[in-house]
């Protein structure tokens, strides 16, 4: 297999490692397949591409989108990144828990976090970029927040006093936004893959 599943957590949140093959020019990799990942329990169909590059010490998160429910497979291709997803479906056993990791250009993981997981990072280093995937088409009416220091969450980040954008900072906390009627569309008992083609 050209990917193995290092750890699993939350029950649905993947650490996935791809097979490199580095010689004296550099190494080669595959860094998707879509036979692989179905083989692996991921068969989704990757929609739209995204590029992100930050500076050291932003963070960007907790974001998700609900209308038209995305999953993402987050890789870093340059530099090194703490990945976070957080639970956010109602209902869930899990809910508003969190599961973090260091994901760099060097140690090639990636996160896998399906529907009705919140994701952030925090810049480790002095540049990263993130190349990711996503499973359905950005949808700015449907896109949502959670606000990166809640303290009902708890998220460790590796830093105090992070570079965050306007939108970050005022993000609504997970109970506030579990008191609308979005927060439905992303419930436990949802079918991701029916979510993924749910448009209010």
């Amino acid at each position: 297999m050209p990917f193995e599943i290092e750890s699993v957590h939350l029950d649905e949140i993947k650490v996935i490692v791809p097979r490199t093959f580095p010689d004296q020019r550099g190494f080669f990799m595959e860094s998707y397949r879509k036979d692989a990942f179905a083989a692996l329990g991921i068969p989704y169909e990757f929609v739209q591409d995204n590029h992100s590059r930050s500076v050291r010490g932003v963070v960007r998160g907790l974001h998700f989108q609900w209308d038209r429910p995305l999953a993402k497979l987050m890789p870093v291709t340059i530099g090194s990144v703490f990945l976070v997803a957080v639970d956010i479906r109602k209902g869930s056993p899990t809910l508003g828990q969190w599961y973090g990791c260091e994901v760099s250009d060097e140690n090639k993981r990636m996160i896998w976090a399906p529907p009705g997981f919140a994701r952030g990072f925090c810049v480790l280093s002095d540049v990263a970029e993130l190349q990711y995937k996503c499973t359905a088409l950005y949808n700015p009416k449907g896109e949502g927040g959670i606000r990166w220091n809640d303290p009902a969450i708890g998220i460790e980040w590796p830093v105090e006093a992070p570079i965050l954008s306007g939108k970050d900072a005022d993000a609504p906390t997970l109970d506030e936004w579990l008191q609308t009627g979005a927060a439905d569309v992303l419930a436990y008992d949802c079918d991701p893959l029916a979510a993924a083609r749910f448009t209010l």
